[in-house]
């Protein structure tokens, strides 16, 4: 498939939470109290893991997607008997809006450096096509340039969500996979469902679904060396998700340089390395709107 390169490895980072909020009270609860609450004061911000991420990869030489956000309101849009269930209070905690001007300086300078910045459909678009294309020109609005393609949050997936994408001019999607098993359970190569110019880049690995490199590095590093050197042996496109607080050492300890070592060692192995736009686009052609029918 890559006539250049041994395999192709897509970095991408599903921007859940760029704010730490009272979440972390629960998680504390369930999880690591001493990291969770730890992390929790005052001015801290340990989840806004931008500029780490972008100094990381640029010093690899690399660049990755960072697929944003704009998840509508709980209480705005759901019934109320939904408002105190716990889990609808844990999701919606740390909730943000990608036109903030923060984060939307910080979403420009990274598509102005070279990485890619991509539609994470919230919970509901898989069967929402207006409000799945409403997220996408919002997203353009703050970038003033078109969106290739994302992922939809937490993985899920509608009967029609591939049309919806397609429909609303999207080139790819990176959402068939897992949260708890990784591999390469679809495949080697990229999914047209359609037959036509529409892709689908499978997930290979979440950061979850590895051994945690925190408890037991060595055993988290065999996980992701056996991935890429299955990759290597297939020509196969590989794709794997770091969410951007686990870059947060404190909180998350080992992922950081787990991460780094999984890159460097897919580029000794002479893999390509990139986000999936840029892959999209060297394997099918531009991935401009122009040619797309909407």
């Amino acid at each position: 498939m890559l006539t250049d390169a041994a395999f192709a490895l897509c970095l991408t980072h599903d921007v859940d939470r760029p704010y730490k909020t009272y979440q972390s009270l629960f998680y504390a609860l369930e999880e690591r109290p001493r990291y969770h609450l730890g992390t929790l004061r005052p001015g801290s911000n340990p989840y806004w893991q931008f500029e780490e991420i972008r100094a990381l990869e640029a010093d690899l030489g690399v660049r990755s997607a960072f697929y944003v956000l704009n998840e509508p309101s709980l209480f705005a849009t759901r019934p109320p008997r939904e408002w105190l269930q716990v889990e609808n209070l844990i999701e919606h905690a740390g909730r943000y809006d990608p036109t903030d001007d923060d984060l939307a300086d910080a979403l420009r300078e990274l598509h102005e450096g070279g990485w890619e910045v991509g539609l994470h459909g919230s919970f509901h678009t898989a069967d929402d096509p207006e409000r799945l294309e409403w997220e996408t020109r919002v997203l353009e609005s703050v970038l003033d340039a078109d969106v290739v393609g994302g992922r939809q949050h937490h993985l899920k997936l509608g009967p029609r969500t591939w049309e919806h994408y397609r429909a609303n001019g999207l080139r790819y999607d990176a959402s068939l996979g897992s949260r708890s098993s990784a591999g390469f359970l679809y495949g080697y190569e990229p999914i047209r469902p359609f037959d036509d110019e529409f892709v689908v880049f499978p997930l290979t690995a979440m950061e979850t679904a590895l051994p945690d490199p925190g408890a037991d590095f060595d055993a988290a590093w065999a996980a992701c060396e056996a991935l890429v050197d299955e990759a290597a042996a297939n020509d196969a496109v590989m794709t794997v998700l770091w969410h951007p607080r686990y870059f947060n050492e404190r909180e998350f300890p080992g992922y950081r340089r787990l991460y780094r070592r999984l890159v460097e060692y897919a580029l000794e192995r002479g893999g390509w390395v990139g986000p999936p736009a840029e892959l999209y686009e060297r394997l099918y052609g531009d991935p401009g709107r122009d040619s797309v029918d909407r």
